[in-house]
């Protein structure tokens, strides 16, 4: 290898929305030359896309048998494969991995220069110091949900650390400048039950904020010029190098759509619809709804009038039932997929223009990287804070929940769908929406935060 070449190990958390970033990360790093060992666990590593052929040499995949641990069913090697209140034992898991990473760093044939890892592994700086290996945290979330979550200092004072659910609702005091970002309770005590910590012994919060703490380099899947004020704000809060590395924009060409039986039929359908005038529905690979939230939102949806395609989750679906006569109402209108879908090649689709979204990070990037205005459903974790972000930009609308319990009606998700897709009041926002395709979609913007971030590895690898 050259001087310009480095040798990156990647290491995702076990949830598909993170090793699906870090893959496209990795992608683009070895196409510039660089060598990557992308590392996980056996069933994770056959989940992500194949490497392209081209890029086989530079790109390899690493496999960490999997813990076995009390609590989690067999074969759970994922967030995917079990239910959110299982999170903190898929994190026990996850934390036996550390020897066998050590193992790997200390006995690969070729110095690795960096490791960039994921939040829940707080005790990888410290374990790749040992083996003089340059650390980068990956942000997969805004700097708006990182800033809310506070300055790395907060460690040295427990005591300040937020301890009730109530807490959270509140915009913290280290945010100087006026924000709606914060949670609802409702999103906070369902956060709380996957993320208590009592199980693995070390809370999200520590994690988060450990592993900002102990690294050399923080990156962050965004662009300055979307959080301007918000990215100012976290680059003070972790007083350490702190760099954007572009939101990673979607292609059209993905490697799995060859291979996908049923898209012929799907696009069919989409090629006969008229432009902008379908919703896309899909709420993530780890949204749960229960009966009485699948029965609303499919009566707003059949309600609402307008045409729509809805993905959806295959244990959602043999778990609950669809009002009475739906599937007849909605015939010719509605279409209703059960289990995955290629939903880039979908939102990329002309005859689509609202995403109705769980606001997931991942899926939020990919709407608006083709200009589809949003309809909020925030469901767990990051995503009721990123849904207070995207419309305070004006990016969408939210259907308004019961901020205690989370309920909702039919109504609110036909009121919400019509704002978004043919009122007179949405105009402004299915304009903002476009705009941001010129921003999240700028392929050469893009290209030009990853160049800038290989520079800065380059400048502060350790010799």
């Amino acid at each position: 290898m050259d001087e310009k070449s480095l040798h990156i190990v990647m290491f995702p958390w076990l949830a598909m929305g993170h090793l699906i970033p870090f893959f496209q990360f990795s992608k683009i790093l070895a196409q510039k030359g660089h060598q990557i060992s992308f590392i996980s666990t056996p069933r994770n590593l056959d989940r992500i896309p194949k490497i392209p052929s081209d890029l086989s040499r530079n790109f390899k995949l690493v496999p960490l048998p999997f813990p076995k641990v009390e609590g989690l069913p067999e074969h759970a090697e994922s967030s995917m494969d079990i239910p959110y209140q299982k999170a903190q034992f898929l994190k026990i898991a996850f934390d036996l991995l550390q020897q066998q990473l050590l193992s790997f760093l200390q006995t690969s044939t070729l110095k690795v220069d960096w490791i960039i890892f994921d939040y829940p592994s707080h005790w990888l700086p410290s374990l790749a110091s040992t083996s003089r290996i340059s650390t980068a945290y990956f942000s997969l979330f805004t700097a708006a949900t990182q800033a809310f979550l506070g300055p790395p200092s907060l460690l040295l004072n427990p005591e300040v650390i937020r301890s009730m659910a109530e807490d959270y609702c509140r915009v913290p005091e280290w945010v100087p400048f006026e924000s709606d970002i914060k949670y609802h309770l409702h999103e906070i005590t369902k956060y709380a039950e996957g993320a208590v910590g009592n199980e693995s012994g070390v809370s999200d919060t520590v994690r988060f904020l450990g592993s900002i703490d102990r690294c050399d380099l923080v990156l962050f899947r965004t662009c300055y010029e979307f959080e301007p004020e918000w990215f100012d704000l976290v680059c003070e809060l972790y007083q350490k190098p702190v760099i954007p590395i572009g939101v990673l924009p979607p292609s059209q060409e993905n490697d799995e759509f060859d291979e996908y039986e049923n898209w012929g039929i799907i696009k069919k359908w989409l090629d006969e619809q008229r432009v902008n005038s379908v919703v896309y529905v899909a709420l993530g690979s780890e949204a749960v709804l229960s009966q009485v939230e699948l029965s609303e939102l499919a009566l707003g949806l059949e309600r609402s009038g307008l045409t729509f395609f809805w993905a959806i989750r295959k244990s959602i679906a043999e778990s609950t039932q669809f009002p009475n006569g739906f599937h007849d109402r909605i015939k010719g209108r509605g279409i209703v997929h059960i289990g995955w879908v290629p939903q880039v090649r979908i939102l990329s689709h002309s005859s689509v223009g609202g995403f109705l979204t769980h606001c997931g990070w991942n899926s939020a990037i990919e709407g608006l990287t083709f200009g589809r205005v949003l309809i909020f459903f925030p469901v767990m974790n990051d995503q009721g804070l990123n849904v207070r972000l995207l419309t305070g930009k004006k990016l969408g609308f939210e259907i308004p929940r019961n901020e205690k319990d989370g309920s909702f009606t039919s109504d609110s998700v036909v009121e919400s769908i019509k704002l978004a897709m043919v009122s007179e009041e949405g105009e402004s926002v299915r304009a903002n929406a476009l705009e941001m395709k010129r921003v999240f979609g700028d392929k050469a913007k893009n290209d030009g935060y990853i160049d800038a971030c290989v520079n800065t590895f380059l400048e502060m690898r350790k010799p």
